[in-house]
């Protein structure tokens, strides 16, 4: 049955936690301070414990069935009985293994929203067409996910690539869906402008942030380093007579954040608030994986975003996962968003198997 004593008094340890909080919200004098979060609390446990429920009755079932296919006296009976036995035991270890993945600790930070961060990467201009596109492969990605997808800031090239581009994407756990888009994603195949038709390779860099709230992050005037000046286009086309563009240099780190993308100073220097917010938040999230990681090896990557996670193989037409060793022959269905759901599965399960075997 389960494999483990204390997975069973875990499991009767969340059933009676479960109990404790519906009576808790069920009693007429409930504390109204504390009745948000028991029941937040009761509503994360109610699937878990619906789980539990399913794989108890399943193993009550298979005492029964076992007993019933050893003394049965219709020959018929016990056939019967052995038939379902087998498909019980069967479905026993799914069900096991599905309490187990409710039970694994949540990223706290996956069901906020995110700010993309696509910069174009080796390659000149190609690596700019390259960026562009992949940009526009996740706006087309959010809009199929129903999510909304908000630009915060793009400088393109003179060529109609992208030198850097970001965007907020908000909906209903964006972050876990994308964290693992960050690194750095290469494309081969043969530039408009190449007359020999030699096959290119270029690349863009992705960062994938969880989008921080003011609460999340306490940040000092004192150490912000703000700057305005004229914003500009391509090819240094000026597309503001005034100062609305802004910079904002954390003095304690060093990160910098440029806005230009509104015309209003106040908007942009709001933009680039939230987007300095998220790079230190993402700071402090990777300084504690780092030390989690310390202890385990990283099934998915490092997170470190100098590393080669995907290739794009025009000539070819595959997109390759070099983390997970998935290559699928559809490279036009990734680009338009239709086909990046496989890769992002393929990602999150391993992200669980590697979970699951760190926790036993």
């Amino acid at each position: 049955m389960s494999s483990s004593s204390s997975f069973d008094e875990k499991l009767d340890r969340l059933v009676r936690r479960h109990a404790e909080l519906r009576d808790m919200l069920a009693a007429p004098n409930a504390d109204s301070a504390g009745f948000a979060k028991a029941s937040k609390e009761y509503s994360d446990l109610s699937p878990v414990v619906e789980s539990v429920d399913e794989l108890r009755r399943a193993e009550a079932e298979v005492e029964s069935l076992t007993e019933l296919s050893a003394s049965a006296d219709d020959a018929a009976m016990r056939e019967l009985a052995a038939e379902e036995l087998l498909e019980l035991k069967d479905r026993i270890p799914k069900l096991e293994y599905q309490v187990k993945l409710m039970l694994l600790p949540k990223d706290e930070a996956d069901e906020r929203n995110a700010i993309l961060e696509v910069r174009a990467g080796t390659g000149g201009d190609e690596a700019g067409l390259f960026a562009a596109e992949l940009y526009r492969m996740y706006q087309r990605y959010a809009a199929l996910r129903g999510w909304r997808f908000e630009p915060l800031d793009v400088s393109e090239s003179d060529v109609g690539g992208f030198k850097e581009a970001s965007a907020v994407i908000s909906g209903r756990n964006v972050f876990e869906r994308l964290k693992f888009e960050s690194g750095v994603h290469r494309v081969q195949r043969v530039p408009e402008t190449e007359a020999s038709g030699r096959i290119h390779t270029s690349a863009a860099t992705v960062a994938v942030l969880p989008e921080a709230e003011e609460v999340d992050i306490k940040i000092e005037d004192k150490d912000l380093r703000i700057d305005v000046y004229r914003s500009s286009g391509p090819g240094g086309q000026s597309v503001n007579t005034t100062d609305s563009a802004v910079r904002i240099t954390h003095l304690p780190t060093g990160l910098v954040v440029c806005q230009q993308d509104e015309k209003s100073q106040h908007k942009n220097k709001a933009k680039a608030m939230k987007v300095l917010r998220s790079r230190l938040y993402d700071r402090e999230r990777q300084a504690l994986d780092d030390e989690r990681a310390a202890s385990r090896r990283d099934q998915v990557g490092t997170g470190d975003r100098s590393e080669r996670i995907r290739t794009y193989n025009f000539p070819q037409g595959r997109v390759t996962d070099h983390r997970i060793n998935l290559t699928l022959y559809k490279i036009d269905k990734v680009m338009n968003g239709e086909a990046l759901d496989e890769l992002i599965e393929g990602l999150l399960a391993e992200d669980q198997a590697a979970k699951l075997a760190d926790s036993e």
